[in-house]
């Protein structure tokens, strides 16, 4: 875990087993690099397409899960052929793959496989490296042994729809990114600081309910604002499943995740990210909310978690 602080304050929760690395500075072919503060009403120069609607690039912060495709014939058949000359015996095919990926003189077929972000099943993003450096990233996302329960987090910039020959016909857009984290949600729930007054059980408990709402809010495909403040809340601020853990225990029922844009925003994109819970025995709704910066490519805390009262 990068740092520890207090369940009211921002902290980096790097799960045993999580990639990150720091912002790339080169550029991909498909999108734009991020031009500081106003990077949001950006064009994309370099693609002849805008990353969103309207001309502006559109940042993506997205939950799922890394699958690498093979997008030709040819490059199957290679890898098969590589993977002859391997010792393999006893592993699983997943397992041959991690293994044949993460040798340095098999670089080429990394650069040359097709990977897909899959967010609830479905093919979201065609994932690349703006840094040619981090194509390791995307192996490490490759686990020898995959569990339903794995979670990549991928932090980007979106691009215009693929090619048809880019990924053996699938059209869904590109992904530049720039960031991943790769873990299972069980090593991200024990790195959350708890708070001393909640049992381990309870907190666990409530954490993994919360984790879960967040990531299958409907078409929650990281690419708008309200999406992307909360999976940041998910996966970097513990006072987001110290509320609930403390909710739970008081009685109250989680009944709703929601985002609204700030009135304090001014000239930057700050959301409230607002947790409601109601009383499971007087129907009284609580709500808690802390506020989130969107306005450029890594989301940050404004202000910490603490009720919220409808204006």
């Amino acid at each position: 875990m990068d740092q520890q602080m207090d369940a009211g304050r921002e902290v980096s929760i790097n799960a045993p087993g999580v990639v990150s690395t720091a912002p790339a500075t080169g550029i991909g072919t498909a999108v734009a690099p991020q031009q500081g503060a106003g990077a949001s009403e950006g064009s994309c120069p370099t693609c002849g397409a805008s990353g969103a609607a309207g001309g502006t690039v559109s940042f993506v912060y997205a939950l799922g899960r890394i699958e690498p495709r093979f997008p030709r014939l040819s490059l199957e058949k290679e890898f098969a052929q590589v993977t002859g000359r391997a010792d393999t015996a006893g592993l699983t095919d997943r397992q041959v793959m991690h293994a044949v990926l993460s040798k340095p003189e098999n670089r080429y077929l990394t650069r040359q496989l097709c990977w897909v972000l899959t967010i609830e099943g479905l093919e979201t993003y065609i994932l690349i490296p703006r840094d040619p450096a981090d194509f390791n990233l995307l192996v490490e996302a490759v686990r020898p042994t995959p569990s339903p329960v794995d979670v990549d987090a991928v932090i980007g910039v979106r691009g215009p729809i693929a090619q048809p020959d880019m990924c053996n016909g699938l059209l869904v857009p590109i992904l530049a990114f720039d960031q991943i984290y790769s873990f299972d949600r069980d090593s991200l729930l024990k790195a959350i600081p708890r708070p001393d007054k909640i049992p381990a059980k309870e907190f666990a408990t409530a954490a993994a309910e919360l984790l879960g709402r967040v990531m299958q809010i409907a078409d929650n495909a990281g690419a708008i604002d309200d999406h992307r403040a909360l999976n940041y809340c998910a996966l970097r601020y513990p006072a987001f499943y110290a509320t609930a853990a403390e909710a739970f225990g008081r009685n109250l029922s989680l009944t709703a995740v929601e985002v609204r844009p700030s009135r304090l925003s001014g000239g930057r994109k700050i959301v409230d990210v607002i947790c409601c819970y109601t009383n499971r025995q007087t129907d009284v709704v609580e709500k808690y909310f802390c506020r989130v910066d969107v306005t450029e490519e890594f989301p940050f805390l404004v202000t910490k978690m603490s009720p919220y009262y409808d204006r």
